[in-house]
């Protein structure tokens, strides 16, 4: 795909502040129909970005192109009937009303005394009652909470009509319910109306399911641009961020804490999702422990990986051999109790279920079904 083919794109855009460089050389770019998410530590720039592409921060050098046009060149109310924003900074809003608010969105298509027409109207409400605030059209907009905010600014957003919306940290101050309410919004406007996102998340876990292109920010040049697919790997999420009190795992698509240190007191026989509510409430109750023997295809091995202290483990669709057995069974006799988390033991797991046998014998074996 070549550069003049999507809809919005930066060449060697560096940004900053006062003319002091922060990120250099940024190349952006996204079609109508697509999600582009910046994802990076605080304080890396992502911000900084997403002001200097909607003209609320002076770019230091290259340039921005929106629908083949650059963006310098545009007046603002070309750029506001395609381009709308959701920043996270606090509006002047003295005396207006979350419709108040929501109704400027219209303002690019308006006369100069800013009079609403009918249809403006119908729009406003429309965008009110798709991100559900239409029961806080009268209300004080400084008077609601910050979650009810971002819905408005979000519904403000779509009444303007843009072939672009660009979201700074959209989903701060939501709870789940209202995540997931704002994403699938966006996805929606994406799917049927072909705009173009540009936004930042701090919620890699959505970051990874909603997004097209990822770009990451980190340093003074981008560290690393790609498909969530490309992106989203624990070795590289772990780098990004710095993580050592814990690790992001890339399948589960969050981070896990560390597990406790020391010598296994207990030994988890687990296996097939079962294993992983036993290995967090240890982990909460910093008690190390000791889990197997775990084909690593298995789920519970990848949470085992960073809560475990100690994790024999089978290569993935192997009998357990009898070494690896031998060493679960050493293990196993060292800790004061076994927690058996399995319900059903099949061909490829059954000397597991000797483990659990050898346990009940020791008398040191617990059951949680």
């Amino acid at each position: 795909m070549t550069g003049q083919e999507y809809y919005f794109r930066t060449e060697k855009m560096t940004v900053g502040y006062d003319g002091k460089p922060l990120i250099h050389e940024i190349e952006m770019k996204v079609n109508r129909g697509e999600i582009l998410t910046l994802i990076g530590p605080n304080g890396s720039g992502k911000s900084t970005i997403l002001k200097s592409i909607t003209r609320q921060l002076k770019t230091i050098g290259g340039t921005v192109y929106l629908d083949n046009e650059k963006l310098q060149r545009m007046s603002s109310k070309e750029l506001s009937q395609k381009l709308a924003v959701v920043l996270t900074e606090r509006m002047r809003s003295e005396l207006m009303t979350c419709e108040d608010i929501v109704a400027t969105g219209r303002y690019p298509y308006t006369g100069h005394l800013g009079i609403l027409s009918d249809d403006d109207r119908k729009k406003v409400w429309d965008a009110m009652k798709m991100v559900h605030a239409f029961d806080l059209r009268g209300r004080d907009f400084k008077a609601i909470s910050d979650g009810q905010r971002q819905r408005i600014l979000l519904a403000r957003a779509i009444c303007q009509e843009p072939e672009i919306i660009v979201l700074d940290e959209p989903t701060s101050f939501l709870d789940i319910r209202h995540k997931l309410e704002l994403l699938a919004i966006l996805k929606h406007m994406v799917s049927e109306k072909n705009v173009a996102v540009i936004m930042s998340l701090h919620e890699l876990d959505l970051a990874q399911k909603i997004s097209d292109y990822v770009i990451c920010v980190h340093g003074e040049y981008i560290d690393k641009a790609g498909t969530p697919e490309e992106v989203f790997t624990s070795d590289y999420i772990n780098r990004l961020y710095g993580i050592q009190d814990g690790s992001y795992n890339a399948l589960f698509g969050c981070v896990e804490m560390a597990g406790a240190k020391g010598k296994p007191e207990v030994f988890v026989i687990a296996g097939g999702g079962g294993g992983i509510p036993i290995f967090r409430r240890l982990q909460r109750m910093n008690v190390p422990f000791a889990t197997g023997v775990l084909h690593e295809n298995d789920i519970d091995y990848e949470a085992a990986k960073t809560l475990a202290n100690t994790v024999i483990s089978e290569k993935a669709f192997e009998m357990i051999s009898e070494e690896r057995f031998a060493e679960a069974m050493e293990v196993m006799k060292n800790c004061n109790r076994v927690i058996c988390a399995v319900k059903a033991f099949g061909t490829l797991n059954a000397p597991n279920k000797k483990l659990m046998e050898e346990a009940k014998r020791l008398g040191i074996l617990e059951k949680i079904f």
